[in-house]
Formats: structure tokens, C-alpha cells, sequence
């Protein structure tokens, strides 16, 4: 049979996960991988140096898709920061929960968060470029190095946060996710109240929320 010629990293991408999702493994290595799906096996190198880059490159891709979406999106571009960020991870749950199958798959598998964290290391520059561009108001502190300590903090901890709401994502069982939509709404408004020194009633209330989800029978 003749090999395809139209070989995307798509069409790569595409198959890889549908092989995961079937076997509930790795294929056992890129030649056999490639032969099954009719192409040569260096065609694969022409995008990907192993399945691990690949599996990178999935989570980096929904990065880049979320931001793809809201630049086409007029109204996005009227939006106060708040608005902007929260636009961003409604968009890329609906996203992650259109493959929800594959990306529980790829981020339970290993016992070892810390190596399932090294698959998000694409996402993470991604998202936390997202968040330089929001410019967020922080406090005047008339000295260059402690402005650049603390615009890093602001990132880290908006990544942590992140990363805290797929934790929560992957763990939740309430219809179309829910549950997800109301702790990215609360965490959201949380922080950006902690950033602008306001009132603590959303601080308080996502505190209430994370309460009743750990304690519900």
C-alpha cells in the first residue's frame, strides 16, 4: 500500500490520541506507530523528536487555540483584565473538555505529578505570556528589581492557580462541568480582589466554595 503524502503534525497529533484513547497506552515506539498509520517514519521527526514532545505539544496547542479564538473575538478585545483572563479559561475547558478522555488519560497516568507537570511546560509559557499582556496593576515600588519580583509572583501564582483549576477540572463530577465554571468564576475574582486591595467577599466566598466541595458526602 502506498504511504500517505500529506502528513500533518494534525494528522500525527490526531492519531496518536486516538491510539492512547484504544490501547490505554503508548504505541510501543515511532516505527510501528508510523507503519500503522501508513507513513514513513521520518516524517514524524519532520515535526516531533519523540511522543513525549508530541504529548507537549497537545497541551501547548490548546494554549495557542484559546488565544486564536479570543484575538478573533471583537468583544475580547473590549474586556478589563478580569474579563480577559476569565474568557481565556472558559475557552480552554471547553477546549480540554472536548478531549476530556485523552487529557485525563495523559495527566493521571503517572503517579508522579511532577511528570505530568512537565507535559503542561509549553502551556505554562504560553499562559503565563497570556498574563504579561493583561498588565495587571501592581503596587508602585520605585525600584526596577523589586517591580520585576513581583510581576514574576503575579505569573507564578496565576500559573499555580491554573494548575490548581485542571486539578479541580479533572476531579469533577457534577453535569457539563459545573462545578468547574463556578470555581473558575470565584478563584478568578478572588485574586484579582487580593491584587486590587478591594473588599474580601469574594476571597470569603470561594473559601465557602472549596469548603462545601472537599466536605460534600
Amino acid at each position: 500500500m502506498a504511504k500517505k503524502k500529506n502528513i500533518t503534525s494534525l494528522f500525527i497529533i490526531t492519531a496518536y490520541m486516538d491510539y492512547v484513547l484504544e490501547h490505554g497506552e503508548q504505541p510501543k515506539n515511532v516505527y510501528a506507530f508510523a507503519k500503522d498509520n501508513n507513513f514513513d517514519e521520518a516524517k514524524f521527526y519532520e515535526f516531533f523528536s519523540s511522543f513525549k514532545t508530541l504529548e507537549e505539544n497537545i497541551f501547548t496547542t490548546f494554549g495557542t487555540n484559546t488565544l486564536e479564538v479570543l484575538a478573533n473575538s471583537e468583544e475580547f478585545k473590549t474586556f478589563d483584565a478580569r474579563n480577559k483572563l476569565l474568557s481565556f479559561y472558559y475557552t480552554f475547558f471547553e477546549q480540554v473538555t472536548a478531549n476530556r478522555s485523552y487529557v485525563v488519560y495523559s495527566l493521571t497516568r503517572d503517579k508522579n505529578n511532577m511528570q505530568s507537570l512537565k507535559l503542561l511546560k509549553g502551556l505554562k509559557t504560553v499562559f503565563t505570556d497570556f498574563i504579561e499582556s493583561l498588565d495587571l496593576k501592581t503596587l508602585d515600588l520605585n525600584q526596577e528589581r523589586l517591580e520585576k519580583l513581583q510581576n514574576k509572583a503575579i505569573t507564578e501564582t496565576a500559573w499555580i492557580q491554573f494548575v490548581l483549576t485542571m486539578k479541580f477540572w479533572l476531579e469533577d463530577t457534577s453535569l457539563s462541568f459545573d462545578k468547574t465554571d463556578q470555581y473558575i468564576e470565584k478563584s478568578v475574582n478572588a485574586s484579582f480582589d487580593l491584587i486590587d486591595n478591594t473588599p474580601l467577599k469574594s476571597i470569603i466566598d470561594f473559601g465557602k466554595f472549596l469548603f462545601k466541595e472537599k466536605i460534600r458526602p
